[in-house]
Parts: structure tokens; sequence; C-alpha cells
């Protein structure tokens, strides 16, 4: 792996290349965000980077709050949005570019942010990185056409890179689980409602409570499935208070609750994805 130094060497020559005075950071408070929005700092001047969090339905309770403590600390300024994504029906009917339609609320929302600034050419930049490519992630095709720059993808930094650089910065969220929208919870042709993830939301919590960081309750329709990582699912299926938890989610409403025996996998949804019904060629080329 190469050095942390050199990677944030590169990073930063890559932001300035950019050739903006300005930036928007999209921040999750995830650590390639954060990594993103620290490199940010570090590049153009804290005083010239906005850290903007999209707060919906989709977007977990409790992250809001870690995500401006975060920002403080980077020493930037944070700001909230609102985005609408989940009562777009282009969203709402969940097929494979539902992250395409996400994305685009979310950079049309900044876009809008940006021309209020009276700052001209500030840049758009998000935390996708290298590895992003080896998985379906219509949000790519969003960004391009949206103009978003994504630094640690354009240099070539995969998660296991970044988790080293913000190490090396004293990023708190180094070795934190990786974060996704709670929409990729739901199995592709399943709608999305706002009831819906307030009920995985409060799931989620329920299992984090028992002490597991990563964790996923993935929604099969009558059927709920608790996914940690895969060293943690014995102790999982062993813990005492399992009887209990799986009870509360049957209260939440699904009629069968159970711990995924292979334990957590990004992306696992995509294995529901049987058709694609939108061409992709559709929705804009990518230009990577």
């Amino acid at each position: 792996m190469t050095n942390p130094a050199d990677l944030i060497e590169r990073l930063e020559r890559a932001i300035m290349g950019y050739g903006t005075p300005r930036a928007l950071v999209a921040f999750s408070g995830g650590v390639d965000s954060a990594t993103t929005l620290a490199l940010g700092a570090r590049a153009l001047g804290r005083e010239a980077v906005t850290a903007v969090t999209a707060v919906s339905p989709s977007f977990a309770a409790g992250e809001l709050e870690a995500a401006r403590d975060l920002a403080a600390m980077i020493g930037v300024e944070h700001r909230t949005i609102d985005t609408g994504e989940v009562g777009l029906e282009a969203y709402a009917r969940n097929d494979a570019m539902r992250c395409f339609h996400c994305k685009a609320e979310l950079y049309t929302v900044l876009a809008r942010l940006v021309s209020e600034t009276a700052h001209d050419g500030t840049v758009v930049m998000a935390g996708a990185n290298a590895d992003d490519k080896n998985e379906f992630r219509p949000g790519l095709l969003a960004a391009d056409r949206f103009g978003v720059r994504n630094p640690l993808l354009d240099v070539g930094v995969g998660k296991r890179e970044v988790r080293a650089i913000a190490r090396w910065l004293g990023l708190t969220v180094s070795e934190k689980p990786a974060l996704a929208c709670l929409s990729s919870r739901v199995a592709f042709g399943i709608r999305i409602t706002p009831d819906l993830l307030a009920r995985i939301d409060r799931a989620e919590a329920m299992v984090r409570s028992l002490g597991f960081d990563t964790v996923r309750v993935r929604h099969r329709g009558e059927v709920a499935t608790i996914e940690v990582e895969p060293a943690e699912v014995r102790r999982l299926e062993a813990h005492p208070g399992l009887s209990e938890l799986l009870a509360k989610l049957r209260d939440l409403g699904w009629r069968e609750a159970r711990v995924d025996p292979a334990g957590y996998l990004a992306g696992r949804m995509n294995a529901t994805l049987f058709v694609m019904p939108t061409p992709i060629g559709a929705l804009g080329r990518s230009q990577r």
C-alpha cells in the first residue's frame, strides 16, 4: 500500500488541479466523505470549504450530530440541506436506478446552493473511492452529469487506503463502519416509503444496542434478515438478548426476523436485482 503521506500529496494536488478557489463537499460523516472534506480543507484552506449534509428519511438517525461534530473538528463550516428523493416516484419505486435519482436530487440541491453563494467557480466534491468502480453504482452517473468531482476516485484510492489516510490525518472516523442510505436495505422492487425507512432505522438501533457496530437489517417484504460482521455472527446467535430482539422486530411489522448466517456483505441487495428497467445510456453517458 502506498504511503499515506504520498497519497495525501497526490490528492491535494488533484483537488487544486480542479482549478477552483472554493468547494462544497457532500458530507455524510462517513470515512470517505470525511477524508475528502479534510483533504479539501488542506488543499484550499478551511475557510474555502463547506461541508453539506443532506437530511431526509433515508439518512439514519443520530448521524447528523456526528457529522456536525466532525466538521467542527476539521474546522470547516457545516450546513444542512433537505433533499426530497423519497418523495420522487422514480426513487420510491426502487428499481435499478434508485441511486441515480437519489444523487441527482442531491446534486440538484447542491447546485442551487452553489448558485446562492455568489462565489464563482465553486466545485462540488463527493467521497466515492476507487473500490466503488467494482460495484453497480449508478450514482456515479449522476456525479458525471452534474460535474461533481470525486478526488479519491480520480486518484485511484480505495477503501483500505482511505482508512489509512484518515488515520494519518487523525480523523475519529477512520475505523467507522461503512455508511449507506437506509434504502439500500430494501430489496429492489419493494416500494420505498418514509415509514419503512424509519422502521429499518429503529431495527438497526436495536441490534446495535446489543453491542454490534456494523449492522444491516435487510427488508425482504415480510422477512427481515439481520447482518453483522461475519466474525460476529456466532456472538449474535448466542446473545442472551437475541430472542427478545427478534420478537421486537416482529412487533415492528415483519412476519419473520432471523440472523443471516453469512453475515454482512456490502451490496448484498444487488442480488435481488434481476432486471434493470431503465437503460443506463438513457440517463447520461459516464465520462470515466
